[in-house]
């Protein structure tokens, strides 16, 4: 009867070691192959983003102030004109191609490179120019009027797109789009299960440490991110 005892646990026990076996090898079976490849997510992030065309990574407004003079006749004569313009900061993420995503699998990094920052713009809202003149003959006798309009309007256009591109608004659209994008790609992965680390850079820059993914307003003129900081 003893016998008999131990041969029916050694088979219990037989059993219980090989279904445990099966259990666990199914399971690293099943995960291996439900687990999304990294790759392929990213490649499918990348394919909404193309789909998207461009990214409004800011809209910044400018106002330039500008005065021309002209001389004839032995006259004078000067006008000075307020134009108020809107830019948008864009990246054209059409442009970008599966050699712009390098996954680093021990690290669970994945490295973006974006195409250059656009600036597009300015926008004019002729209703919100003012003009400014001295008077004089000149204005009154001759066209030095609208001479001088198409003169200030031009180095109007020219002033607003030198504010644009000043250093400021630029890091922080550049840091508005990287935010975007980083979230773009780490949020399919972190649903996928993942917990990637997503570093976001523009050609020619260097990659910086990846921030916390926080939503923006992408149509946020700059002056309130500014002040939003304080």
């Amino acid at each position: 009867m003893k016998t008999v005892l131990k041969v029916l646990l050694g088979m219990v026990l037989a059993f219980v070691l090989i279904a445990g076996g099966a259990a666990l090898l199914g399971k690293r079976a099943f995960d291996h192959f439900w687990s999304p490849d990294p790759e392929s997510v990213a490649s499918a992030s990348l394919q909404g983003l193309q789909a998207q065309s461009r990214l409004t990574a800011l809209v910044a407004s400018y106002v330039a102030v500008v005065t021309s003079t002209q001389h004839r006749f032995g006259l004078s004569a000067q006008r000075t004109l307020i134009m108020p313009g809107r830019v948008r900061y864009e990246v054209d993420l059409s442009q970008m191609k599966p050699g712009d995503l390098v996954w680093h699998k021990d690290s669970h990094m994945l490295d973006v490179t974006l195409p250059p920052l656009m600036i597009e713009g300015p926008e004019i809202d002729p209703a919100r120019m003012k003009a400014y003149d001295g008077g004089g003959l000149l204005l009154k006798l001759t066209d030095s009027g609208e001479a001088l309009d198409q003169t200030n309007q031009q180095a109007a256009r020219v002033e607003l797109i030198r504010q644009a591109r000043e250093p400021s608004p630029v890091a922080i659209a550049k840091q508005a789009a990287r935010q975007a994008v980083a979230q773009s790609f780490a949020l399919p992965l972190k649903a996928a299960g993942m917990d990637p680390n997503v570093r976001v850079r523009f050609q020619g820059e260097a990659f910086a440490d990846p921030a916390p993914f926080t939503p923006m307003d992408f149509a946020r003129p700059w002056q309130d991110v500014i002040a939003n900081r304080h």
